[in-house]
């Protein structure tokens, strides 16, 4: 999957309210969301004009926690020799 190379803080913010999270504060250059899915759970993204490809893909983890469960219980951890 290709990652958005304009993607603004705002733009992100708004997709991120289809996968039901809601602006909770904005500090400094920076927004909190929050989503109460599966408990609740609070992500920080920065309130730039355009986000960092290195920025986005932790938040795509991240994000993905409260929607699909641990992105590591699909992998086992290796057993040693």
């Amino acid at each position: 999957m290709r990652l958005p190379r304009d993607l603004s803080g705002r733009g992100l913010a708004k997709t991120l309210a289809k996968l039901d999270y809601e602006s909770t504060r904005q500090t400094s250059s920076h927004i909190r969301l929050t989503t109460q899915r599966n408990g609740e759970h609070h992500v920080t993204i920065p309130d730039h004009d355009v986000i960092r490809v290195g920025t986005l893909v932790p938040l795509e983890t991240i994000v993905r926690l409260p929607h699909h469960g641990s992105p590591f219980k699909r992998f086992p951890r290796p057993t040693r020799c």
